[in-house]
């Protein structure tokens, strides 16, 4: 590691200091980390630790995407995608690996299945990788629209954090062929296990593409998720347009509320809040939502 690396690796990122300051003298709670190019360390909270990995540290690059692509909003670490990876043992992983589909399929063909996971709109890819570094049972998808700055990052993420071999990079744009997710050769064009995305639902022009999307590539099972974490940036209205789209892509709500970003406060969605909220307000929440198929699909 150069002289140069070194001390931007050390330095404190100034997108950062400023989010700091804004909670600290404002009470405002930031919704990015991080600034383009500059590196972010994660260390997730014991709790979601498993009893066989006592400690755990992320280094991430944040991505810096083309001109172009400045509208993907990619060049920083999202609240949403710290709260996700936060929260990761709420993603029930080990059901679906012990007692789940997975289990199943080794009891009823003697030949062990992993778990698939798909994270879409990624950036840096935290979510991912932590799920990668912490259990060996999974197969990873990152994906991310093929920004060559964007996919840079994400592959130079994977391979610093050692998680290459159970963690693949793909370049993808909502929409398009799903295929070029699986690996070639194999059986995974079945769907995944567990899709998860954070902050893919700020622009509602895009909400069909990411649900055709989704439609695509979870698994046809009853035990199937998808797990999507949103900020309310662009405004409750933008989400209750998402929820409002789900059913006629055959899926339906296993669980959605509001959560305090800071804290353990919860509470029930209710898109009438729109009204009396302010900027500050909106950013102390962020939304969890849990999809599954409907039940006449499977």
């Amino acid at each position: 590691m150069d002289k140069d690396t070194l001390m931007n690796e050390n330095s404190p990122d100034p997108e950062d200091f400023f989010s700091d300051s804004l909670q600290m003298l404002y009470d405002y709670t930031p919704i990015t980390h991080s600034s383009p190019g500059s590196v972010f360390r994660y260390s997730p909270p014991n709790d979601i630790l498993p009893s066989t990995f006592p400690s755990c540290s992320i280094t991430l690059t944040t991505p810096t995407t083309q001109a172009a692509n400045w509208s993907l909003h990619a060049s920083s670490i999202w609240a949403s995608s710290i709260y996700l990876a936060d929260h990761l043992s709420d993603l029930q992983l080990i059901r679906h690996i012990e007692g789940g589909p997975i289990a199943k399929h080794t009891k009823d063909h003697h030949a062990p299945r992993k778990l698939r996971v798909l994270e879409l709109g990624a950036g840096a890819g935290l979510p991912s990788i932590l799920i990668a570094k912490l259990h060996e049972d999974v197969d990873v998808v990152i994906s991310d629209y093929p920004d060559e700055g964007v996919i840079k990052a994400l592959q130079t993420n994977v391979e610093r954090n050692s998680v290459a071999q159970r963690c693949r990079v793909v370049p993808y744009a909502w929409g398009s062929d799903s295929s070029i997710l699986y690996q070639p050769g194999t059986s995974d064009d079945h769907g995944f296990d567990v899709i998860i995305a954070a902050d893919t639902l700020w622009n509602s022009q895009s909400h069909p593409l990411f649900l055709d999307t989704l439609h695509q590539t979870l698994r046809r099972s009853v035990d199937a998720r998808i797990y999507l974490v949103a900020g309310l940036h662009t405004g409750r209205y933008t989400l209750q347009a998402f929820i409002n789209a789900v059913p006629g892509y055959q899926f339906e709500f296993q669980g959605i509320e509001e959560r305090a970003v800071n804290g353990s406060e919860r509470r029930t969605w209710d898109v009438g809040r729109e009204e009396n909220d302010d900027e500050k307000e909106r950013r102390r929440w962020v939304v969890w939502m849990v999809l599954a198929w409907a039940e006449n699909v499977l």
